[in-house]
């Protein structure tokens, strides 16, 4: 393959594309733990020296703040590892979603498959062949998304 044809935003290794599409988060749910942690610590920290100079309120609310930062941080932790895998190798174009912890998986003929936009899904791209079709693109910039689409295009007329 030369470098013209090479994919930019995929990965090649021997006849396999892949496609990884990821959230950016800055910080990774073990990360996240241990921020909670330490929030938690000095917060009971400061709840129980008020309370210790008899400010009983302080502590219940304390707890309660703990439980919505809690509450907040799992809903970011839940969804910090989302991701959207596209590989194409062997006659088969494979796409694997995961979302908030569940993984879908559909496969593809290469030589039966249509990338196109998706008009009503925010200009996402569609994936469509054999009676099933799957939405791809959403943690990728609007703006790289034809990119994307044609990158796949492209990988699929050479294959």
């Amino acid at each position: 393959m030369d470098s013209r044809n090479l994919p930019r935003l995929g990965t090649v290794a021997g006849e396999r594309i892949h496609w990884l599409l990821r959230r950016n988060c800055s910080v990774s749910p073990v990360q996240l733990a241990w921020v909670f942690g330490w929030l938690s610590l000095l917060s009971l920290a400061v709840g129980g020296f008020f309370w210790s100079m008899g400010a009983t309120l302080v502590l219940p609310f304390t707890a309660l703040e703990l439980m919505a930062v809690a509450i907040a941080f799992l809903v970011y932790a839940r969804h910090a590892t989302d991701r959207e895998s596209i590989c194409l190798g062997d006659g088969r174009l494979v796409v694997e979603q995961e979302l908030a912890g569940k993984t879908r998986r559909c496969e593809f003929s290469s030589y039966a498959v249509q990338i196109e936009p998706c008009a009503n899904r925010g200009g996402l791209i569609e994936v469509r062949g054999g009676g099933k079709a799957v939405q791809v693109g959403r943690f990728l910039r609007a703006d790289l998304r034809p990119a994307l689409a044609n990158e796949i295009r492209r990988a699929l007329r050479r294959g």
